[in-house]
């Protein structure tokens, strides 16, 4: 029997567009520094230059402490991404693990295929404890994350099943928000349709499920999306 495969490589477009996105603000200040900065050597000191010059220079420091902060985060969401890929490895033979899958606008962090079904993986590495509160996840001193992790999930989910119906695959999929800092309180529950669970259930929850496809298909759903 096949062991379990992998496609593509975990946290790389998170790191890649993450540093990019991050020092964008800081190329264009460049730019206008290098432009200020000519004018000056050219002997044209008028106000509006010297204005511009010192403007960018401000904002040149401001957008580059800000950038070199989003590309940290960026970085410790692509370490979770690398976590949970390497307990995945662990899942039992005939499933195949698709890192960074795009489907229509998102890159899905993880899209598990193998006998139990069809799972879209949505990873956070978030290093406070995290709970639930009235459907909602909190997290730290029960604040609210600036993005609902469970919108994602289920936003991601919908992603890969039209990529699926394109494909003339009409297989239900399963949303999960894993948590590869193991710092949900609950270790699992499902949540508006949405199962939420610590890296440390994963493996097993993936692995107990009822299986629902033959090696043989499971082989056609991987080629038909790798397509």
């Amino acid at each position: 029997m096949a062991k379990v495969v992998e496609h593509g490589d975990p946290g790389e477009w998170a790191k890649t567009n993450g540093t990019v996105m991050s020092l964008i603000p800081v190329f264009i200040c460049f730019v206008f520094l290098g432009a200020f900065s000519v004018s000056v050597f050219m002997g044209k000191y008028t106000v509006l230059i010297l204005a511009g010059l010192l403007a960018s220079l401000v904002f040149l420091v401001v957008f580059w402490r800000n950038g070199i902060r989003r590309i940290e985060s960026y970085f410790v969401g692509a370490r979770g991404e690398e976590k949970v890929a390497l307990e995945l490895r662990s899942l039992p033979d005939d499933y195949h693990i698709f890192h960074d899958y795009v489907a229509g606008k998102y890159h899905v962090d993880h899209v598990v295929v193998g006998p139990s079904g069809i799972y879209a993986v949505e990873t956070k590495n978030w290093h406070t404890q995290v709970t639930v509160e009235d459907g909602y996840i909190l997290y730290g001193e029960q604040r609210l994350p600036s993005k609902n992790p469970l919108k994602q999930a289920k936003a991601q989910r919908t992603a890969v099943s039209k990529v699926l119906k394109e494909k003339n695959l009409n297989s239900d999929v399963i949303p999960v928000l894993c948590f590869a800092s193991n710092t949900f309180v609950e270790k699992y529950v499902n949540i508006d349709q949405v199962d939420v669970m610590n890296l440390s259930e994963l493996v097993e929850w993936i692995s107990k499920k009822e299986q629902i496809f033959t090696s043989l298909e499971v082989e056609r759903l991987v080629k038909l999306m790798n397509v």
